[in-house]
């Protein structure tokens, strides 16, 4: 079982950057995958982007594709979400999420379908995000 810290939300303009990380604790972070999932003011929740057990495996939905950049650190426990060129649509509070490796299928149905996958065992409390017009 793993523990979830998210760090890095803020006040940002649109067009600026933001990096999220989140603090992986616990036993076999090796053993994860690794998701962000963010809900905007007044709606669901939904995916933005998840990794494998390692930087070849990323997945985004489109769009973020091409502006955010998921990896992970296997030495500092750590997954980290680089945002550029953030939109006003980008605001929201944002999650890590885990789910075992031999669940990475249900860790990708989660971002790109978050209202029929079934829940994920482990979620940070989040992190907002504010961009500006």
């Amino acid at each position: 079982e793993v523990q979830l810290v998210e760090s890095g939300g803020g006040l940002v303009q649109a067009g600026g950057s933001l990096l999220f990380s989140c603090a992986v604790s616990g036993s076999g972070f090796d053993d994860y995958t690794f998701g962000w999932f963010r809900q905007p003011p007044g709606k669901e929740r939904e995916g933005v982007s998840c990794i494998g057990t390692n930087d070849r495996l990323v997945y985004y939905v489109d769009s973020v594709n091409g502006r955010f950049a998921i990896s992970r650190d296997n030495a500092k426990n750590t997954v980290c979400l680089r945002m550029n060129s953030l939109k006003v649509e980008d605001t929201g509070v944002h999650y890590c999420a885990a789910e075992e490796q031999n669940l990475f299928a249900r860790m990708m149905s989660a971002v790109f379908a978050y209202h029929i996958t079934p829940h994920l065992p482990a979620w940070g409390k989040g992190t907002l995000v504010t961009v500006s017009s």
